[in-house]
């Protein structure tokens, strides 16, 4: 499942949902993306960022055996403190779930169509990506 909303979400009640009645999960893995210091504008290309979400989901539950997963991105103008981005990932075995966890937030912060604009000092820049990021990704390029 994927969602790109404005709304804020609670970690707690989406893990619950994802995992409500499943007996089939022993393992549960969640990610949380914060706002660091300063404002954040987060915009997307609406139809373009789900289908590349729903995409790197799919790459993730044919790479591990997943039971379900979850990806939540916000976008709109955020805070210091605000939550960003969850990433859960629901397998038999905690292995699984840590790994898909980790390739959702790599391919998450190098693939998917979001941009983001910091507010500093009273003027806006727009943020690069990465190098460190980039190099994560490149992991998994040698993983099954």
């Amino acid at each position: 499942m994927i969602r790109v909303e404005t709304q804020d979400f609670d970690i707690g009640a989406e893990v619950k949902a994802l995992t409500k009645g499943r007996t089939d999960i022993g393992a549960v893995v969640t990610f949380s993306g914060l706002v660091r210091d300063v404002p954040l504008e987060l915009e997307h290309y609406p139809g373009m960022t789900e289908k590349e979400l729903a995409r790197i989901e799919e790459e993730a539950h044919r790479r591990w055996p997943l039971q379900a997963s979850l990806i939540v991105h916000r976008v709109g103008i955020l805070q210091p403190g605000d939550n960003i981005v969850l990433v859960i990932a629901a397998s038999a075995h905690r292995q699984a779930a840590f790994e898909a966890a980790s390739f959702l937030m790599d391919y998450l912060k190098t693939r998917a169509p979001f941009w983001k604009k910091e507010e500093r000092n009273g003027e806006s820049q727009w943020v690069d990506a990465r190098e460190s990021d980039e190099r994560a990704v490149h992991r998994w390029k040698k993983s099954p």
